[in-house]
């Protein structure tokens, strides 16, 4: 089915931007203050990590519970748009990536239903 293939590309690109958004925020475009750079960037990427080998091969069921995860990055960049001027630009685009993935995700697995 071609619209599948289009669906995966899609939420691997909504996934792989929050990955390197996050990577890049917490590097080196807004480095935490308060604690060490190291352990911030564990504590946001892990998490971020678990889904990856199920969703390169495409499995569903690892598509379908990315879903959740996904969600919990979506309420973090709407914390950090609403709460920080200076990171709003940042939390704006988490909201973007995040949306990508969850829509495309739940529609790729709606299509491998049928």
């Amino acid at each position: 089915m071609p619209g599948s293939r289009f669906l995966y590309t899609l939420t691997l690109f909504g996934y792989f931007g929050t990955l390197a958004l996050l990577t890049a925020w917490y590097s080196w475009l807004a480095p935490p203050t308060h604690f060490q750079t190291a352990l911030v960037l564990m504590m946001v990427l892990l998490p971020l990590l678990f889904p990856l080998r199920g969703l390169l091969h495409g499995r569903k069921y690892t598509f379908a519970w990315s879903c959740f995860l996904a969600l919990l990055y979506f309420i973090h960049g709407v914390m950090e748009a609403y709460s920080s001027e200076v990171t709003r630009h940042l939390g704006l685009v988490e909201v973007l990536c995040t949306s990508v993935w969850f829509l495309a995700a739940m529609a790729y697995v709606r299509s491998k239903d049928i």
